[in-house]
């Protein structure tokens, strides 16, 4: 369904058809009914109301639309009672009395809330997540051993490999993913009226603390310790930092993947369909669209915790200041998950040129050696081996001649070159094989990865 007739990019050009069951406005008053259904089952169950009732009040939560019940707020002004109403409208006189009996409005929203949210991340981000992860890992393994170019600063530093960059992103997104987990089962619910202190269900029940964590149990969650007419919003902050995180960790895995696409450097590209275009006016441009939208919208949502930040403030029992606000904590996580499966297309297809890297590594392979060598003259007594390297380089640039070529052609050098080892001297003349151990340490992220989560 596309709805070209919509605000927001995310109703139709970042939209995500499975977050639709969860996170439009029509989900959000399902839900929201179905936590009115979990209210008088639990009724039923305590002998408050029969299960006959229950079972018609249950029928009628599950027919409520958004239409009718927006219709029916343009006439009172109020949104929950508004969907009191729409169910009401759809009972016996006798059931009538037990629609919304005990509740709050909050005790609705909240609990609506944290549900839908809890499912959209556990039914489509999380394995999206998780699905792009086992992408990052397949290209770790494939590249743990082609020689790639480090950078610091913009400019060549050492010798690593392609697979080890992305080992990095392998790691910090994993974490992210293992963070929105935990933060995801600590969300709760409430049930304790409109100041917390379960004033209403206590006319009702000996121990409302009891009914309140029956109605959760039948939603699947947890009440918090304690609330006002809110749910605490720590776990709420919390859940929304670790989905922008995890947006930041994609952002910057996307502007690494941008810049490697730089014409200069040209490591990456992106696939391009047969029909693609890259430019209105020059039609040889591939340009990486899908990792700089990435980047775009990380910088959309972002500024967004702050709101979540501003959102854990409110006056004593209760006020609405984050009622508007808490409205467009969908937009974030449709906004977030576009963001997913846009780099799980692109990642899947990523074209790595290998003559490219090696190109690009060769260009300063005369150079690279200059800490190996310092490295290894220090260990062998030299000095002053930093301030004799660093004059080398200067010698070499003035020269084009390499690093190691000018240090055997100078005598004060013959006797620390003596006591170069083989694989030292392998080194400074093979400077791809300087790698440390960016292989064996990609093998390792990627298999403790896995393992966490089972993939």
């Amino acid at each position: 369904m596309v709805n070209y007739d919509a605000f927001s990019p995310t109703d139709f050009r970042y939209s995500v058809d499975e977050l639709r069951a969860y996170l439009t406005e029509e989900a959000y008053v399902k839900y929201k009914a179905k936590v009115e259904a979990g209210l008088v089952i639990t009724l039923a169950k305590t002998g408050i109301c029969p299960q006959k009732i229950a079972a018609e009040v249950i029928k009628a939560a599950e027919k409520v639309t958004a239409s009718e019940t927006y219709e029916e707020e343009k006439r009172i002004k109020h949104d929950i009672r508004a969907l009191a109403n729409a169910i009401r409208a759809k009972v016996s006189d006798g059931a009538k009395p037990y629609v919304h009996l005990g509740a709050t409005s909050y005790d609705i929203v909240d609990t609506a809330n944290i549900l839908r949210y809890r499912d959209a991340a556990k039914n489509v981000i999380i394995p999206d997540l998780i699905k792009l992860e086992k992408i990052l890992i397949d290209l770790a393994k494939k590249y743990k051993n082609t020689v790639q170019m480090g950078r610091t600063h913009g400019q060549h530093a050492e010798p690593i490999t392609f697979g080890f960059t992305i080992a990095q992103y392998v790691h910090r997104l994993g974490s992210r993913i293992i963070n929105l987990q935990e933060s995801t089962d600590k969300l709760t619910g409430k049930f304790s009226g409109a100041v917390g202190a379960y004033n209403a269900t206590s006319l009702l029940f000996d121990d409302p603390e009891k009914f309140e964590r029956d109605v959760l149990a039948e939603l699947g969650l947890k009440p918090a310790e304690i609330s006002t007419q809110i749910v605490p919003p720590e776990a709420v902050t919390d859940f929304i930092h670790s989905i922008i995180s995890a947006f930041a960790v994609l952002a910057n895995f996307s502007d690494d993947m941008r810049h490697l696409q730089r014409s200069e450097i040209s490591e990456v590209c992106e696939m391009q369909e047969s029909k693609q275009v890259g430019s209105s006016t020059m039609p040889q441009k591939r340009n990486p669209i899908n990792f700089e939208n990435v980047k775009s919208m990380f910088k959309i949502f972002m500024p967004r915790i702050v709101t979540a930040y501003l959102d854990m403030i409110c006056e004593h029992q209760r006020d609405l200041t984050n009622s508007c606000s808490q409205r467009y904590i969908p937009e974030l996580l449709v906004g977030f998950d576009s963001s997913v499966r846009r780099l799980i297309k692109v990642c899947s297809k990523l074209q790595v040129d290998e003559k490219a890297l090696l190109k690009n590594f060769e260009m300063g392979s005369g150079k690279i050696v200059a800490e190996p060598i310092y490295i290894i003259l220090a260990y062998n007594g030299h000095p002053d081996a930093h301030e004799y390297v660093r004059e080398l380089v200067k010698s070499s640039v003035q020269t084009g001649k390499p690093l190691v070529e000018l240090m055997k052609k100078d005598p004060d050098m013959k006797q620390y070159l003596s006591k170069f080892s083989k694989k030292q001297l392998d080194i400074i003349t093979n400077p791809q094989k300087y790698i440390g151990i960016a292989d064996k340490k990609t093998e390792n992220v990627v298999k403790n990865w896995e393992k966490l989560l089972k993939i």
